[in-house]
Parts: structure tokens; C-alpha cells; sequence
């Protein structure tokens, strides 16, 4: 099922609405009709893209950001609005900085593009929590890198569970968020949208670049010093 961003600005009761692909189907993001000149695939093309711009002549994440570039390119990110989030089992609801309400769509609809690098975050869109804070998106960044560690045990693939390959990825994410904030700022006149991306880059680059100290910050929140695991073991049949 998609999900659905709504953007009611306090100032004049003007609404836009974003209805995004969902991660379990083969739906796409919705496009411009006329692919700005900054989505070509050559253009700021990214260090470590795989694509080949003989196959591929605009790039899959640019295309998908185009249309909300174009509705808030004039927007500054200070602007007061009520976002409300829907999809189909829950709604989210925050009166906030447009900033903030565009970071989570966006990262939303990077991870649900058909970028090859960003495709690595399918499994966050699929669990995906509006505005979330620095210690949420830690928590399900490593919590679903870890997930995918454990199917890979059980169908005997190698699993890597000091999580090297989380560093590893954002940091190829890292060279992926760079290209993109060009393609954006080339496009922009207010600053809500590249805020957005900042503020989104800000949080991804804490994986690749302090992942354990952001980790020991919230150990103690997963550490329950009175209660043993054993208590909960099935007894042996």
C-alpha cells in the first residue's frame, strides 16, 4: 500500500499532497511529465553510480524527487505547516517546519526509487516512521541491517553481525546523498528543499561515521539489568 503525505500550510490553508510508492509492490513514484534537465543521468551523476548512461538516460532518484522540488523550490524551510502521514494501518500527524516534514518524504521516496545503491533501503521504507529522531533512526537502520544478518544465517549465507557492511553502505549512500544535493540545488530557490536533504544527510552520515558511538548512546535503553533471557526460555520437551 502507498502512503500518503499531506501538507497544510498554517499561513493560507493551502494544502499539497504526495502519494508515494509503496515497498511490496512493483508501484512507482509518480513523475513529471517533462523530466527537468537536472535528472539527466549525466548530470552530477553520482562517483560510485553503476548505471550506464547508454541504458539509462536520466537518473531513477532525481526523477522521483522532481515533483516535490517543483511544489516547495520557492518554500523557505521555516515555513509552519501540519503534515499528516497516512498509509494504510496508521496515521501520523506533527505541526512543524516545512523542513522537517519534507525530510521524511524524501528519505521515503529515495529508499523506494529505483536507484540500484538506494535500493539497499527498500526494508526502511517498508517500516517507515515519519519524523523520526536521531536515536529512532538508529535504531531501525541497525536493527534492520541485523534482520537481513539473521535471514542470511538461517539460509546459510554469511552473516555480519559487527556490522561493517552497514558502515560500508552508508558510506556509498554518503557519495549518493552529495550528487543528489547538487541536482536539487541547481533546481531550488527557496531553501526548504535542500534543508530537507541536509538535515536527512545529517542523520545517514551518523552511521557511517560514528555508528558505535551513537550506539552506546542508546545500549542502556536495550539493557535490562534485573531480568535474565533465561527466565523467558521454553522449558525442554
Amino acid at each position: 500500500m502507498s502512503i500518503t503525505y499531506l501538507f497544510k500550510f498554517l499561513e493560507d490553508g493551502t494544502e499539497l499532497t504526495f502519494e508515494t510508492a509503496s515497498a511490496t509492490d512493483k508501484q512507482h513514484n509518480p513523475h513529471s511529465k517533462t523530466p527537468a534537465s537536472w535528472t539527466k543521468l549525466e548530470y552530477c551523476q553520482c562517483s560510485n553510480c553503476p548505471l550506464k548512461r547508454s541504458e539509462h538516460s536520466h537518473c531513477p532518484a532525481a526523477l522521483d524527487m522532481q515533483p516535490i522540488v517543483e511544489d516547495f523550490r520557492k518554500l523557505p524551510g521555516f515555513t509552519k505547516v501540519e503534515v499528516i502521514v497516512k498509509s494504510h494501518e496508521r496515521e501520523y500527524r506533527k505541526v512543524t517546519g516545512l523542513e522537517e516534514g519534507l525530510r521524511s518524504l524524501m528519505g521515503l521516496v529515495m529508499a523506494n526509487s529505483d536507484c540500484p545503491i538506494l535500493a539497499n533501503l527498500k526494508p526502511m521504507a517498508f517500516t517507515h516512521l515519519p519524523f523520526s529522531s536521531q536515536d529512532e533512526f538508529i535504531v531501525r537502520t541497525a536493527g534492520t541491517y541485523l534482520l537481513r544478518q539473521y535471514f542470511n544465517m538461517k539460509d546459510h549465507k554469511e552473516a555480519d553481525w559487527d556490522l561493517d557492511g552497514l558502515v560500508a553502505l552508508n558510506r556509498e549512500l554518503q557519495l549518493v546523498n552529495q550528487a543528489v544535493w547538487q541536482r536539487v540545488h541547481s533546481a531550488c530557490e527557496g531553501d526548504s528543499n535542500l534543508k530537507a536533504l541536509l538535515s536527512f544527510f545529517t542523520l545517514s552520515s551518523s552511521v557511517s561515521y560514528s555508528l558505535e558511538t551513537q550506539l552506546n548512546k542508546i545500549k542502556s535503553k536495550f539493557l535490562n539489568e534485573t531480568t535474565s533471557l533465561k527466565e523467558f526460555e521454553l522449558p525442554n520437551k
